[in-house]
């Protein structure tokens, strides 16, 4: 029973060694989206002339040889240079490509974060309710709004005088 128990442990103990051993292999449609065809410059599954032709066979030679998806890349560039790749090496220039969009987003974060307790202090000091304080009419407009009222509501208009 021991000796049963320390084999299926050491095989367990094993296990992440050989997995890792085991050889990552790709295949067509995991390369397909992220290669551009080098005339056309449009990603090399939908492009369709010769030359896009002649990336996608040697793709398949590749992966038919073993390589993983690093490895077809990397071959990739050394026979048709950087442009193949559809997303820019992370280094030099093309760092600018990841970082950019980071910068703007945690900008407008925090950009946010500053604005938005402002925003609601300020809606809470134009009155408990949330809507704005009404403005006094002046005597002018007051009595003008009266008038205009009274022409569409018979009820509001002033009592006439009684003659005798």
């Amino acid at each position: 029973m021991k000796r049963a128990a320390l084999i299926a442990l050491l095989a367990l103990a094993l296990l992440p060694a050989a997995a890792a051993a085991v050889k990552q292999r790709t295949s067509m449609e995991a390369i397909l989206p992220q290669v551009m065809c080098v005339t056309c410059g449009i990603p090399l599954q939908v492009a369709v002339s010769p030359q896009a032709d002649a990336e996608r066979s040697y793709i398949q030679q590749l992966i038919d040889r073993g390589d993983t998806a690093a490895q077809v890349k990397r071959a990739l560039v050394a026979q048709y240079g950087p442009t193949v790749l559809a997303l820019p090496r992370a280094s030099g220039f093309n760092l600018t490509v990841y970082i950019v969009p980071v910068v703007v987003v945690l900008a407008l974060l925090a950009l946010l974060a500053l604005l938005l307790p402002r925003w609601r202090a300020n809606q809470k000091q134009a009155s408990p309710d949330g809507a704005a304080p009404p403005t006094p009419l002046s005597p002018e407009d007051a009595s003008r709004l009266e008038q205009e009222l009274a022409r569409y509501e018979p009820s509001r208009a002033a009592p006439r005088p009684r003659s005798r």
